[in-house]
């Protein structure tokens, strides 16, 4: 499996809503697993916090988790490790700022990895409420980029 066939098989899946894609090919098999937006998300029993006096009904679950997205959406997080460029190039205007509206399909940032530029662009349409990285920082992957409002 060569470099170029990897990478084409990370971008088709940052580029869709795929959850989890694998492929064989003479032996070796490569499996991509997106990670779900739940685990970005602290754990609710964080020191301080109480726990409620008996288990919810899965209605009632539904419905708060469904209350929680719709006011505070997931972040952007990295598909990848690499260095994250939030403008085409040094002393360019940024391709978002915090205010900025943005379409589903615009670029939000660039992450270079392995000397491959990779452009990370919005699922759905948001207004930026905060960039997390800084430009030329190294990321991890699954590691939040910005927030959206």
């Amino acid at each position: 499996m060569e470099q170029q066939q990897i990478k084409a098989f990370i971008d088709a899946m940052s580029a869709s809503d795929l959850a989890e894609m694998e492929f064989s090919q003479d032996g070796w098999t490569l499996r991509l697993v997106r990670r779900p937006a739940d685990d970005a998300r602290p754990s609710p029993l964080t020191p301080g916090s109480t726990r409620l006096a008996g288990p919810l009904s899965s209605a009632a679950a539904s419905a708060i988790d469904a209350a929680d997205a719709a006011s505070n959406p997931p972040p952007l997080c990295a598909p990848l490790y690499g260095v994250v460029h939030l403008s085409a190039a040094p002393g360019e205007a940024p391709f978002v700022a915090v205010g900025d509206a943005v379409t589903a399909g615009q670029i939000l940032c660039v992450i270079e990895a392995m000397k491959v530029f990779n452009q990370i662009r919005a699922e759905h349409d948001a207004v930026v409420a905060e960039l997390l990285v800084a430009s030329g920082q190294e990321v991890e992957a699954g590691q939040p980029l910005l927030r959206f409002s």
